[in-house]
């Protein structure tokens, strides 16, 4: 079998060529440039094609997985369609065939959260030496990338809502974050949002497990006709599982207590910051226990977790001032990575922003603009334009007349090393430094730390 990836860069493609190789098929793939993860794909034996053209289909090809970020018109799509002896599947029907082969299969959905309750429970697995396979939209230090290959029955996995890709998957334990307004350049508003979360629910199988953030005012109306056992977590009272007493240490590192349908599980502590992260480790704490893991295990294992690469990640300093990079690219998503931010003490709250997609800015554009109050300086640089084309209707200075309306002390800056000088000039001691966004922003930050050699 040979297997050709359309965008095997990318961080989901890679991990399942990766797969692919040790299943012992032969793997090549195409992409815009080449990265890291490209080089590491040529060591494990794939045969990478940098440009993406029809020739790189070639007639030994026996199946083509392509994502839905490829655009209907690219070259090597419209050629694989084209031959009758090659299967075409988008990337997340693929993964779904995968799944079926492990009898516990863990999928973590929701508006934010994904990335890091899968590394959180990737760690909790890893450590019990349960030897899953993981499936991680990151850089996972502790499995030393973003997949691990693993030879057990278990699999876990980040599940996307984005062109009802997760509708594709065949999960045992499904784990809802949240559900918020997001990629509306595919579903028409939250309602549908809505629908197609209640459809994942109806994934699982009678023996399965829906895992709900309770307090997500999005949720309730998710759960109907669901087969699987619904276990409801948050602060509320109406909860199944109840996140109680919360406190933080001078780090931002959090504790807390669970109650799990009136029984008392204890305290939990934390190795990463802020409340968004005391739901995501529950959400994980509890999809590992219905798995069958001891609880002290638990207990112990996801205090290990500290991290995974572009989610509030320490960078370095710079003059004194902290440096910090996380992916977050929602409003929802800045808001929490702000909070986090104030439970750390500092100086001055510097954020950099980098706008994800045009859709997503000019839909939101509102609630980006309140994201920014616990901010003392705000700089915005160009929307990252992603999948997209600019439409010439919104712009990242749009953003920033919103952010000065709303008396945010905000500027645009276009160029990185503006960003970076201006950052170099105005930071003092004691100072934090955030880079926010999906975008390559991240390089601004590490810019700024390099300026230490």
């Amino acid at each position: 079998m040979n297997i050709h990836f359309i965008g095997i860069g990318g961080i989901s493609m890679s991990a399942l060529a990766k797969i692919c190789i040790n299943k012992g098929y032969n793997v090549s793939g195409s992409d815009i440039s080449s990265s890291p993860i490209i080089e590491d794909l040529k060591r494990l034996g794939a045969k990478i094609y940098i440009g993406q053209k029809k020739e790189n289909i070639t007639d030994d090809v026996n199946m083509v997985i392509y994502t839905a970020a490829i655009n209907p018109n690219n070259e090597e799509l419209i050629e694989a369609q084209s031959k009758n002896n090659i299967l075409v599947m988008n990337r997340a029907a693929f993964l779904g065939q995968i799944m079926r082969e492990y009898s516990n299969s863990i999928a973590v959905s929701g508006t934010h959260g994904k990335t890091t309750t899968t590394s959180m429970l990737s760690t909790i697995f890893d450590e019990k030496k349960l030897d899953p396979t993981i499936l991680v939209g990151g850089n996972l230090s502790s499995i030393g990338g973003n997949v691990k290959i693993g030879h057990s029955k278990h699999f876990i996995t980040e599940a996307c809502e984005y062109v009802d890709s997760f509708l594709n998957l065949n999960p045992k334990i499904a784990i809802v974050l949240n559900i918020e307004e997001d990629h509306l350049d595919y579903f028409s508003g939250l309602e549908e949002i809505k629908a197609s979360f209640n459809k994942f629910g109806k994934l699982l199988p009678h023996d399965g497990y829906f895992i709900i953030n309770g307090d997500n005012p999005n949720t309730r109306s998710i759960l109907h006709d669901v087969e699987g056992k619904i276990i409801n977590f948050g602060i509320g009272q109406e909860n199944d599982v109840k996140i109680k007493n919360i406190e933080f240490d001078e780090d931002g590192f959090g504790t807390f207590d669970l109650d799990y349908f009136g029984e008392d599980f204890g305290t939990f502590t934390l190795s990463v910051r802020g409340t968004h992260n005391i739901y995501n480790a529950t959400a994980a704490i509890i999809a590992s226990y219905v798995s069958g893991i001891d609880l002290e295990d638990i207990r112990h294992n996801i205090k290990d977790y500290y991290g995974v690469g572009r989610r509030f990640e320490d960078k370095g300093y710079r003059k004194g001032a902290k440096v910090v990079d996380d992916y977050a690219h929602h409003p929802t998503e800045l808001k929490a990575t702000l909070a986090a931010a104030n439970s750390i003490r500092k100086n001055k709250l510097w954020v950099v922003f980098q706008p994800h997609t045009y859709s997503r800015t000019k839909s939101l554009l509102t609630e980006f603009a309140d994201a920014f109050y616990a901010a003392d300086k705000v700089i915005i640089t160009d929307i990252y334009a992603a999948r997209e084309k600019d439409p010439g209707d919104i712009h990242s200075k749009d953003l920033v007349d919103r952010l000065v309306y709303n008396n945010i002390d905000a500027i645009y800056i276009s160029n990185f090393d503006d960003i970076v000088d201006y950052l170099d000039e105005n930071i003092e001691e004691n100072d934090l430094v955030i880079t926010a966004g999906a975008g390559p922003v991240n390089q601004v930050g590490e810019r700024l730390v390099a300026r230490n050699n």
